[in-house]
């Protein structure tokens, strides 16, 4: 019994799995019968009253204009045939929306999908067709032995011979399930190979999408740690900032009402009282370096003022602003901004500086001038290449003027999303 069982698991081991590639076949024969069906029926209906133009007119030109007009139909029923047959999910070139017509055939990806639907798609339903009746063919011959019976008892009885050519027929056609099982999933694979280059984006397209994906998602991830930075800067000032100010309030005050305490205690709480002080400017600097409370109040124009009435260089500042910007982009001029007259501060030796940040169409333009040495460069360790990456995190772009001798001028290019 268990070498039968073995013998039997090897005899049907090849026929396995035949049945959805049989039923794929079979599908996209249906598919290309009814375009066949719709493009011919003019032409056998008016081919023979009609003159020669009109003969080419209906043979030729108008199942190209049927097949043109719906290729995108007939794209989606090919992408549902593989999805739901195979399991092959094939991504639309166009984003799930359907063109017009003569967008599709303008369209690299709809003329593509054209040389499937005419040179391609009939041959491979021709060789489907050849399948299947392969398969018809076998299966008739290997179950002779079935149907036999029903052929009347006098043939039978004059052709006593037939047991032996029945025997020679089901050997045929056990061959034939075999070639038809491996011209079924021949076929398959190729067809669905052709449908993924034909009918599928193209490896340019598939990278823009991801590009653009990316894109998205980053610009979401920024967005997010924004928002994070926002709400740590609101729970700073209100928590930690606010406990550190009471505590330095109530040390005042026992040192301005307790007079009657020893030199040691009295020493030991005003460098309490002091370095509450000091805590609490860290932790405003701290604060500011976040988020300044002021940007997301008042916005951008009223942030930068402030941020230049706090540098010890005279800064000239111009917004020119008419609505409030996304506050992703609000950040980073800031921040742009605060970091370059940094700089100006700490290297450039300059007298004064200028702040421009003005809106060029889709574009917010932040320059940053001053009168300094120069000399800076890009990852010369000043900052500006860790603002360089700040810039480029939403796609905007930093570049930097500074001969030796000055001026330094750095501009930036945001895009402006309101």
């Amino acid at each position: 019994m268990r070498i039968v069982t073995r013998l039997r698991g090897i005899v049907l081991r090849p026929l396995r799995g035949s049945g959805r590639p049989v039923a794929f076949l079979a599908t996209g024969l249906l598919i290309q019968f009814g375009v066949l069906l719709v493009t011919a029926l003019p032409w056998l209906l008016f081919l023979p009253v009609l003159g020669p133009a009109g003969q080419l007119l209906l043979a030729v030109l108008l199942p190209l204009a049927a097949v043109v007009l719906a290729g995108p139909l007939l794209t989606e029923a090919q992408h549902a045939r593989f999805r739901v047959r195979l399991g092959v999910d094939i991504p639309s070139p166009y984003g799930g929306r359907r063109p017009r017509p003569y967008q599709w055939l303008r369209s690299p990806a709809g003329r593509r999908q054209l040389r499937y639907h005419l040179p391609a798609g009939p041959l491979l339903a021709l060789a489907a067709a050849f399948t299947l009746l392969t398969w018809a063919v076998a299966l008739v011959a290997t179950t002779v032995y079935l149907w036999i019976w029903a052929v009347p008892l006098d043939w039978r009885l004059e052709h006593l011979g037939y047991s032996t050519w029945a025997a020679y027929l089901t050997a045929a056609g056990i061959g034939l399930l075999y070639v038809a099982a491996w011209l079924s999933a021949a076929l398959t694979r190729l067809d669905t190979r052709l449908a993924t280059v034909l009918l599928g984006p193209s490896r340019a397209e598939q990278l823009a999408r991801r590009v653009e994906a990316l894109t998205e998602s980053r610009a979401g991830l920024v967005d997010v740690v924004d928002a994070e930075r926002r709400r740590i800067e609101r729970d700073l000032h209100d928590g930690a900032q606010q406990r550190l100010v009471s505590l330095a309030v109530n040390l005042g005050i026992a040192k301005a009402t307790l007079g009657d305490l020893p030199e040691d205690v009295r020493r030991v709480i005003d460098e309490a009282h002091r370095e509450a002080k000091e805590a609490i400017e860290e932790l405003s600097s701290l604060v500011r370096g976040l988020h300044p409370a002021v940007l997301e109040d008042r916005g951008l124009d009223a942030a930068l003022s402030g941020l230049a009435a706090r540098v010890p260089v005279p800064v000239r500042v111009t917004v020119e602003l008419t609505a409030r910007l996304s506050p992703t982009i609000e950040s980073v001029a800031y921040f742009v901004v605060s970091e370059a007259l940094t700089n100006v501060v700490k290297h450039a030796e300059a007298s004064e500086a200028e702040v421009t940040v003005v809106r060029a169409g889709a574009t917010l333009l932040v320059v940053v001038r001053d009168d300094g040495v120069g000399g800076a460069r890009l990852g010369g360790g000043t900052g500006l290449s860790g603002l360089a990456k700040r810039v480029a995190s939403v796609d905007g772009t930093l570049s930097l003027d500074s001969p030796a001798g000055g001026p330094t001028v750095i501009t930036v290019e945001l895009p402006c999303v309101p």
